[in-house]
């Protein structure tokens, strides 16, 4: 699929200086609009409906104005793959800013945690939300809402953390996203790239799917419901299950690594968790 970073849309604009020209540097700015607006078009979907697009384009627009300001053109780096993941880290930091988990929602979250945990115990395999639903006496309308309401969490969570110097898209976005520019020959690279791979392969066929469009392939939210026959709102129910299943997996994972650990050195114990703050 054609990288949104090279169509004609989005031009980089290039300058014999390394310090920009309030005339260049308006320039600049406008004519990667059209990225900002890819960004905001991937993340609209998976945020809370008091949210519209426009308040994404405006936390997006301090990162692309930001970026504008930092960006060193006599670094040979192109200013979209500069500006990108400060596009989008920007909207994130505010989404991670904002509290959008009431007491009542996090209860509801505390307790499909419990009934997952608990079938999973019973029957040795991940629960349907019909299965879930059931156990907890509730709608199967019910549980997908409280998929929606922690994924968006979750996912402004693990897709937005960043190394000390600010930038770095996130769990999901270093792995998956081939305009990343972490260390990948580094073994904390891998070993992390090794832990979600592993946890994709394990989601149930649909879910695994729309992972793989959506960051993989960068379809469309829309794109995706084609492929798959089902209308967009159910590609982002599925996409919320995914997501709050990867978050359950990866932590289970720490979890058993620091138990198998125990009596260990420290540094050994919290190494998968130093590691994913460090790299997202």
């Amino acid at each position: 699929m054609e990288d949104p970073l090279s169509t004609p849309s989005t031009v980089d604009v290039t300058v014999s200086s390394s310090k920009l020209g309030s005339v260049d540097r308006d320039k600049l700015i406008l004519d990667h609009v059209p990225l900002l607006k890819h960004i905001v078009g991937r993340l609209f979907f998976d945020v809370p409906g008091s949210l519209d697009r426009d308040d994404l384009f405006g936390y997006g627009m301090m990162g692309l104005i930001s970026a504008a300001d930092a960006w060193d053109a006599s670094r040979g780096l192109a200013f979209s793959t500069f500006a990108y993941p400060r596009i989008r880290g920007a909207i994130l930091d505010e989404l991670r800013r904002m509290d959008f988990l009431p007491r009542g929602r996090r209860e509801k979250v505390r307790a499909v945690d419990k009934v997952i945990e608990k079938l999973e115990q019973e029957s040795r395999s991940k629960p349907t939300p019909e299965e879930i639903a059931e156990e907890l006496g509730w709608s199967v309308g019910e549980v997908d809402e409280v998929f929606v309401t922690a994924s968006t969490a979750i996912h402004t969570s693990i897709d937005q953390d960043r190394g000390a110097d600010g930038v770095g898209g996130g769990l999901a976005s270093m792995l998956l996203d081939p305009r990343s520019d972490d260390p990948v020959g580094s073994a904390e690279f891998e070993e992390m790239k090794g832990l979600l791979v592993g946890a994709i392969a394990a989601l149930p066929t649909q879910e695994k799917t729309v992972i793989t469009l959506y960051y993989a392939e960068e379809l469309l939210l829309r794109e995706i419901a084609e492929v798959l026959e089902v209308t967009e709102s159910r590609v982002s129910q599925i996409h919320s299950r995914a997501i709050y299943r990867l978050n359950r997996t990866l932590l289970g994972n720490e979890e058993e690594e620091d138990a198998g650990n125990a009596g260990g050195s420290a540094k050994s114990q919290s190494h998968i968790r130093q590691q994913r703050m460090k790299h997202g």
